[in-house]
Order: C-alpha cells, then structure tokens, then sequence
C-alpha cells in the first residue's frame, strides 16, 4: 500500500504514521494512506509567502496567466492516465471522471485567457477616478493590488481536480500562493494531479504547496494577508471561520457549504414539450452524476400540483435506462458513493427525511440491479421522495442527502409560491426553472432572486444546447447566501477580488494617472 506524501517548502515530505486509509468504494480495498503529520506549516506557509508571494507579484497578469495555460495542458496531457485513477481508486465512471477533470483544465484556461486580457499589469483599478476638490488636482482612485499572504485551499471530496483547479485559478492570476488541502476520501487523485503540477515545472518556487493528510495546525499560523476558501459542510465552514486565529488575526474567509438546491417546473410546461424534456433529463442527471454527490445537485423538485404523476412517471422511466455498478464494468453510468462514511452519512440524513416524506421512486435497500458485489462497495440507487406539500415537510428544506436523493413537492403554479419554497432553503448554489412563459420567468427571477447565487432558465429556446444547471462556468459566481455559506468562487474577473486588497489612492490626478495607468 502506498503512502501518499505532502509537497511543502519545494520538496516532497512524507507524514509521519497513518491518519487514514483509503480504499476504493467499488470494493472497500484499501490502496493508500495519507498522513500530514510532523509537517512543519508554520515553514511552510512563511516559505510560501516569502519564495513564492514575492515570484508572483513580480508578474503581470499576463505571465501569471501563462502559468495557468501551462499547468492547464499539463493535466490534460495526463488526462487518461488521471481518468483511469478516477474509475480504479474513486469509484467514479468514466463520464463522471472526465466531467471533473475537464472543468479543471477547462478553468484554468479560461482564467489563463483572462490573465491574457488583463496585459502588463500588475495591479487592476477598480471603478473610475473621483475628483476630490473643485478642480481635478486632486484626485481619488481605488484599485486591487495583490494580498502578501498564502491562499490557504481546503477542498471537499467530490471534485478533487475540479475543486482545487478553480481556487487554484483565481488566487495565482491574483498574485497569492496556495496551500492546498483536499478532502481525504479522493485525496489520490487531488496527489496525482499535484504530482503533474511540480514535475511541471512551470510554477516559481513556493508557489504551490499540498497536504493530503489532516490540517493539523496550519490554521494556527495564519497571518493577517492570508485567506482561506473553503469546500464543504457548514458545520466544518462554522469551525473555521470561528478558529480563534483568524478571528485573532482577522483572517479573509470564504465559504461554499450545504446547499438544498431545487428545480421548478412552470405551470405552462406540457408533458410533451422540449422544455419538460430538458426537466426531467437535468433531475435525473442530478440523481446520477457523481452518484448525486455535487453541491449543485437538486435536491426539491418544485412541480405543479397536477404535475406530478407524470413527473414521477418519467423520472422512472429514465431511471430505469442508467445501470448502476462498478463503473470498470461496460456500460455502467452510475458508480458509488466516495465511501462507506459517505453511504452511511446518506442513509442517516435520508432517515431524517422520512419522518416528513414518503417515497415515490426506488428503495433504500435495492441494490439487486447493481452490476458486482454491492455488499462491498457504497452502491445506492436513486431515490425520489414525496412531500404533501412544502408546510408538512420542513426537514426538505434544510436536510440535504449528500447522494443520489431528491424530494418532490407540489407547489400552486404561482412563482410567489415557489419562490417562498426556495426561500426555505435559506440560501442555496443555484436554482434552475422551467418555462416558456416570459411573465413567469420575470416574476420568478425578481422573486427568487435574493435566496440564489445562480438561477438558470430552462426553456424550448435553449433545450438543445444548455448545460445542466450543476455545470459551474468560470464565468459566473460559484456560491451562495446564508446556508450555502455566503460566499463567492470563480465569477471571471470578480474570483481574483478575495485574493486581492482594495486600496483608496489619493493625490494629485495627473501623476496618480501616470502611476497607474488606465
């Protein structure tokens, strides 16, 4: 069994002992071990703030985007070999494999061209300069300079080359080292693509640094230019945002945690139409896809109270054609779950559920179609609850199962009612809805609006082209309000702001202009 090891202070560091094994969710054999302690981070991180902090302020945007166009074809020439680890090691099928690492080099392209855009300089203005008297002699300018700290990255488990690929992104193209640490359970993978980064050689010393084991200490030597972005519960999110050094120090956090995201289907939408085509098929992926374990995953379907026999009647149907087993096997489209701790999170939470809900689709201990041994690995079929209505079921809203469960609940057809439903959640990712009604859809943007940190519209006009709402664009935020951890990854240009300072120049405006620049 191989043990995995750190990349701290520019050189590969084997922890000390066992922390944990990991084994594969297909067959529950354990392959490798992962341990971070002894690291030294305090060396660690002033190692990356000194070596690697300075190497990238010395760059222009345009150079830091080159270091992301290099570790982008970097992992993608690696892509089978990294696609092969993910259907041995993770459980994951091939499509599932390539889904995560195809977003990771896909981001770190696109932040690559942004960087390219961003030309020569060091430094970005923000907004435009304010005359501060009565003539322009004097004269105000805000503009982001880069944080001289190290962006500290904890990812979860369920997108370990994607996750750490978009954090990664923003913080270097803004000009702060990182110092990542993945969640455990696909930490080989998160470990194989940081093996392609160093023996790239295309990052400056310090700026790339990784622990696979547990963080330890290294919350503890946090400084006050530092950040941290974190990926998972919001009850890890709560822990890190209240350690008593970043309160201490007043240390930058953000947070993407718990999100009960849902889809809605309009009251105009026929059971016959493209539109409840593009519905069901974006349900039913998020039942599959990484087993249902994506933060962006629906979890309500907010349906028509007349729709949902033949919601229920589809979603079966297209059930029934994804076979689910080991994703080596031919054919297979839904693998397990990352672990047994992950299996039996989801059993727990889908209990707690019950108590509110009654199923619709499949049972929680069918596992007779799973193609190999389910009693070895974390198999779960898909399931589909139903809630009588959005009062009976509180537990829907605010009780996410990390796994291939969703709850449909009927709603009155109105967007003000289905916009309270969302609005239970308090605060989630992304919020798609179904409609080729144009007053609809406007009601329910500006109604929903407030509780979402994306909203997707699904319409005969995009069915054969939009991706499925869980599709996380480099473009647009990546976050959500209040449950859901109220922050923000990604968002083009805006993803490079928390890693960056905002400062208020102010002084004579004609030499403020020739410093700057415009």
């Amino acid at each position: 069994m191989r043990k995995l090891e750190n990349y701290v202070q520019g050189r590969w560091q084997v922890g000390e002992g066992r922390e944990a094994v990991l084994a594969s969710p297909s067959n529950a054999e354990a392959f490798a071990e992962v341990s971070a302690k002894g690291i030294d981070h305090a060396a660690g991180l002033a190692y990356a703030r000194q070596r690697g902090g300075a190497a990238l302020r010395a760059m222009s945007f345009a150079e830091r985007g080159s270091l992301l166009k290099g570790l982008s074809q970097a992992i993608h020439g690696k892509r089978e070999e990294l696609i092969t680890l993910a259907v041995d090691e993770l459980g994951n099928t091939r499509g599932d494999a390539k889904f995560d690492l195809d977003g990771a080099t896909g981001t770190l392209a696109w932040y690559a061209s942004l960087g390219k855009r961003l030309g020569e300089a060091r430094h970005r203005l923000d907004g435009e300069p304010e005359e501060l008297g009565a003539s322009s002699r004097l004269q105000g300018q805000h503009l982001f300079v880069p944080r001289r700290g190290v962006a500290v990255l904890i990812n979860a488990y369920n997108f370990p080359a994607w996750g750490m690929a978009e954090k990664m992104a923003t913080a270097i193209l803004a000009g702060m080292p990182v110092y990542v640490k993945p969640g455990t359970a696909s930490a080989s993978l998160a470990h194989a693509v940081a093996k392609i980064i160093v023996e790239s050689n295309v990052l400056p010393e310090g700026v790339f640094s990784f622990i696979c084991g547990r963080a330890g200490d290294l919350l503890d030597h946090l400084e006050f230019q530092d950040c941290v972005a974190f990926t998972g519960s919001a009850a890890t999110g709560r822990v890190i945002r209240s350690h008593p050094r970043i309160l201490e120090k007043g240390v930058r956090v953000n947070v993407e945690a718990d999100s009960v995201n849902s889809a809605i289907l309009g009251p105009d939408v026929d059971e016959e139409s493209e539109t409840f085509d593009l519905f069901i098929r974006d349900v039913v992926n998020d039942l599959t896809q990484k087993a249902g374990q994506k933060c962006t995953a629906i979890r309500r379907v907010v349906v028509p109270e007349g729709a949902v026999e033949p919601v229920k009647t589809r979603i079966e149907e297209e059930l029934a054609r994804v076979p689910i087993g080991l994703p080596s096997e031919k054919g297979v489209r839904m693998g397990p779950l990352a672990g047994k701790d992950q299996l039996e999170e989801a059993r727990a939470r889908l209990e707690d559920l019950l108590v509110c809900t009654e199923i619709l689709i499949g049972s929680p201990g069918d596992l007779d179609a799973v193609r190999g041994d389910a009693s070895r690995g974390a198999f779960m079929k898909p399931v589909v609850l139903l809630a009588k209505s959005a009062d009976a079921a509180p537990a829907v809203h605010c009780v996410e199962v990390f796994g291939p469960v969703s709850t449909v609940i009927a709603y009155d057809g109105t967007p003000e009612a289905a916009a309270d439903i969302l609005a239970r959640g308090e605060g989630s990712l992304v919020a798609s809805f179904y409609s080729d009604d144009r007053g609809f859809a406007a009601a329910l943007i500006e109604e929903a609006a407030p509780y979402q940190g994306r909203l997707v519209w699904g319409s005969k006009r995009v069915a054969g082209s939009a991706p499925t709402p869980g599709t996380v664009f480099p473009q647009f935020i990546h976050g959500g309000p209040g449950r859901a951890g109220d922050g923000e990854e990604l968002g083009g240009v805006r993803g490079l702001d928390f890693y960056s300072q905002r400062v208020a120049v102010e002084g004579f405006g004609p030499l403020l202009e020739r410093i700057l620049g415009r």
